[in-house]
């Protein structure tokens, strides 16, 4: 395939599969597709796949692009026969596939067709969760080779992710990270605080799935020994382990676990008035909410993975451990925190601006024609 083989009439077919569809609700595959559907399709003939088992309401098109549904789960043992779907369905009219992901990379090569070229983002390192056992780990390491060696193009959202690919696989991937939305400070009405009494505190704020990788428990056991107050918005009814949390430290009176907030702007209320932002990841790529906190210019204290570090630059205070944690709690210093805060803003508006990283997958498709 070729620009050649084109006529000057003729609309490159875009489709993007892997994400539970649009409009965004909750998600960072969804935040993404949000973010760049728009100026892709200013230039592309774009399809989302999307799934009717979350959206009950189908519209036929969302900011120039075109929705499919499959009556599917994107997530779990579905999310196998969800992907495979989306690009079998894809196959009949892209000429090129995005896919999110890679949990149902093993029917690429029954499903793969030299006229769709496919685009891979395989996430990050999914298959080393913790929450997942040996047999799932084993099958989304599995997954993960599948989509390396039969992708045409592969994105990396970390650059220790590519460092990843590069060692693993022998391939140069795209470096393509996420973004942010330029959301300013939320002010504070009577009626908030009447709703969420914390916002009166100086609090921590932490917006993710409750998962080990996550260092929930961590970070909640050293909150307990302080009188800092801990805000923390994620699913604590979707597991034993968040179970088990909440029913241990609900109790606290400065420790607030919240459900997930899909009003955005009560969850850009919350995370843009708090006072420093904690970020326990310690697995995956480029964090959505990592990235999204350093847009608010919140101070970050983040867990030392390499990914983290990766993403700011090192420009942010790290913890390993309870104790780490627990030593920079107690020794906050607001001159540090307001120097953090602005590195962090200019590091996110510089390098994860949604137009540019748009931008950065159409170069993905122009340049393919043009190799």
């Amino acid at each position: 395939m070729n620009m050649n083989s084109y006529t000057n009439h003729y609309k490159i077919k875009v489709s993007i599969i892997g994400s539970n569809g649009i409009p965004a609700k909750y998600g960072g595959w969804e935040t993404l597709v949000e973010n760049i559907v728009s100026k892709l399709s200013s230039k592309f003939e774009v399809t989302v796949f999307c799934s009717s088992k979350i959206y009950k309401k189908k519209i036929a098109k969302y900011k120039n692009s075109y929705l499919n549904y499959i009556s599917l789960k994107p997530n779990g043992f579905q999310s196998i026969i969800y992907d495979a779907i989306s690009l079998y369905k894809s196959n009949k009219f892209a000429d090129f596939t995005i896919i999110l992901g890679v949990s149902g990379a093993i029917f690429i090569p029954f499903l793969k067709r030299s006229k769709n070229k496919l685009i891979i983002n395989p996430d990050g390192l999914e298959w080393k969760r913790t929450k997942w056992n040996f047999l799932i780990q084993k099958f989304l390491k599995f997954s993960e080779n599948i989509a390396i060696k039969f992708s045409d193009i592969i994105v990396s959202d970390n650059i220790e992710i590519k460092k990843y690919l590069l060692k693993e696989y022998s391939v140069n991937s795209k470096y393509i990270p996420y973004g942010f939305n330029h959301t300013q400070k939320v002010k504070i009405s009577k009626d908030d605080i009447k709703k969420y009494e914390f916002l009166e505190k100086k609090y921590a704020c932490k917006v993710c799935r409750i998962e080990p990788e996550n260092n929930i428990s961590m970070i909640l056991e050293v909150f307990s020994q302080l009188d800092h107050t801990l805000v923390i918005i994620g699913n604590w009814m979707n597991s034993e382990y968040s179970f088990k949390l909440k029913n241990k430290y609900y109790s606290y009176k400065n420790i607030y676990l919240l459900d997930p907030i899909f009003e955005q702007h009560q969850l850009d209320l919350i995370r843009s008035n708090c006072h420093i932002y904690i970020h326990g990841h310690s697995a995956g790529g480029t964090n959505p909410s990592l990235v999204e906190a350093m847009g608010l210019g919140l101070p970050v204290i983040a867990f030392k993975s390499k990914f983290n570090i990766s993403t700011t630059k090192s420009s942010c205070l790290f913890f390993q451990d309870k104790l780490e944690l627990k030593k920079i709690l107690v020794s906050l210093n607001e001159i540090e925190l307001k120097n953090i805060s602005k590195k962090l803003y200019l590091l996110a508006k510089n390098n994860y601006n949604w137009d540019q990283i748009a931008d950065s997958y159409i170069d993905l498709i122009d340049d393919y024609f043009i190799k």
